[in-house]
Parts: structure tokens; sequence; C-alpha cells
């Protein structure tokens, strides 16, 4: 445990260029004598770390040290490696640049053994370049104009401040603050029909960690899909929402909102699913079905 502390105050040092005892101790959870002590332990061990007395004191690092790439175990460079070939699938050629020069450093191969790519089924061009350029908006805290389709149908162009890309359940989006509603917001990369970086800057924030989108209301919807449905199941839900009834039938209670995207979702499976809860939405879906019959018959 203290090692890895050790370690984890020399990399806030090399990063943020310097910091006070007390910073250190509430960011590491120990008291301010604890963070002394570890200094001493790290200048004992060859560190080249000092303590400046003082107003504008702090902890620092020499400004020529370098951190030895022994200090990392040979899993945790695979595991470097690995991380930067995830990333390399994005065709993002800086990464390969950065994985290559890694692994000669390491003194290790990056083995091939994994091959990630985000983009749909006949799109190889416009999922990743929509990707780079919210990676770069992110990183250079650049506003950004998109033009987004939502879960209801509506098209709008919205001004946000781009703060994280994430990645969930088999889709990428980003998570930013919507200068229209001012609020935060998360979008679906592929709903954003266009989308152009600003040169209007902003201030970094951190996106509020929330469990759930804003606005959004979610439900228990419970479902039943017969045997044979088996692979979209396990695609599509946790296992620990699914169960089996006497007749191997699946039975799957989730949380979902309940909105124009549920009734769509749950009319992909066609007639392979029932909907046991909540009642009221099988007029929905039936009815929505009605429509889809009556337009082209």
């Amino acid at each position: 445990m203290r090692e890895s502390r050790l370690f984890k105050i020399v990399y806030h040092l090399l990063d943020k260029g310097g910091a006070t005892a007390p910073e250190l101790a509430e960011k590491f959870e120990v008291s301010v004598r604890t963070i002394y002590r570890d200094i001493d332990a790290l200048s004992g061990a060859g560190i080249p770390v000092y303590a400046e007395a003082g107003r504008n004191g702090g902890i620092y690092l020499m400004n020529d040290f370098v951190l030895d790439k022994a200090a990392l175990s040979e899993e945790e460079k695979q595991e470097i490696l690995t991380a930067l070939q995830s990333i390399s699938s994005m065709n993002n050629i800086g990464s390969n640049q950065t994985l290559q020069k890694l692994s000669a450093i390491f003194h290790m191969s990056s083995e091939n053994w994994l091959e990630v790519d985000f983009s749909r089924w006949g799109n190889h061009g416009t999922d990743h370049e929509k990707f780079e350029l919210l990676k770069s908006a992110v990183i250079h805290q650049k506003c950004v104009k998109i033009t987004y389709a939502n879960s209801c149908g509506t098209m709008s162009e919205r001004i946000v401040q781009p703060l994280k890309m994430a990645y969930k359940s088999m889709s990428w989006y980003l998570k930013a603050y919507c200068t229209k509603k001012q609020d935060y917001r998360i979008f679906k990369l592929t709903r954003m029909i266009d989308l152009e970086i600003l040169t209007e800057s902003f201030c970094k924030r951190s996106f509020p960690e929330l469990d759930e989108t804003p606005g959004r209301a979610y439900n228990t919807i419970v479902l039943c899909f017969p045997k044979n449905m088996a692979y979209r199941v396990y695609d599509e839900f946790d296992k620990t929402w699914v169960s089996k009834n006497e007749n191997g039938d699946f039975i799957v209670s989730v949380e979902m909102p309940e909105d124009e995207w549920l009734i769509g979702y749950l009319l992909s499976f066609g007639t392979q699913v029932d909907i046991i809860e909540p009642v009221y939405l099988r007029d929905i879906v039936a009815e929505q079905a009605k429509k889809i019959y009556e337009k082209y018959f």
C-alpha cells in the first residue's frame, strides 16, 4: 500500500511540477506527517525530491529527473502497450507512433492479439473522423457546433462544450455542457449528423458523475423471449438481468427509459418478445405496429 502511494506521489509531482504537503495529504487520504515520512523515504531511495519552506514553498522534484522505466513491472508495461494498442485501432497515427516508441523503450513487443473497431458496418471513415474531431475538441477545450437527432426524432442545432468521451453499451457518447439548455448533456456520436469545431474556447470543468442521463425517467421493464433468441438476449442484456422459466424461455428484468426509443427497440424484436410489465406498454407497442402495417398495406 505504501509503495503504491510512493509511486503515485512521484507521478503526481512529475505531472504537476510540485505540490504542498497538505495537498498531497488530502489527495492520498493520509496525514501531513505521513506525507513528510514518504518524502524522506523517497529521498532515501535516491529520488531527488526536496521541500521548500515558506509561504510559496512546496514539495518538488529536481528539474532534470526522469522516472526510470524500471519503476514499472513487466505486467504494467504490457498493460500500457495493450491500452495503446486498443487506441491505435481507431486509426490514430499518433498512438501508433507512441506504441512503437514505448515498445522499444520497454524492450517488449506489442503482441497483436487485440483488434478493436468502433465504426459501424460499411463505415470506415466517417465515424473515425468524427471521433478524432471530438477528441481534439475535448483536449484543446474548443466549443463544437453539432446537428443532433434526439430519441424523439427531432433535429436541432446545439453548441456544446465537450468534456469527455465515453464508451458504453456498444456505443460512443460525448459528455458535454450544452449552452442551449444551460445544463450537462450526453450525446450519442452516431446521432450527430454534422459537427464543426469552433474557435471559441471554454474553461475546463468536470462532468457530474451522475448514475443516469439527466432528464430521463427509468422504469423496470420485464420481457419474455423464446429460447431461440438467446443470441440477442445475451448480446444486449447483462446476464444478471436474465433468468429462465420452466420451459427455457428467457425472462429479462431491466430498467430502461420509457420513450420513443424504447418503443422502436421493442419493435425490433418483432414477434419474438412478450412484454410482461408494465402491461400498458403492450398497447403502445401494438398501436405503433398497427400504424406500420397501415402504412404499407
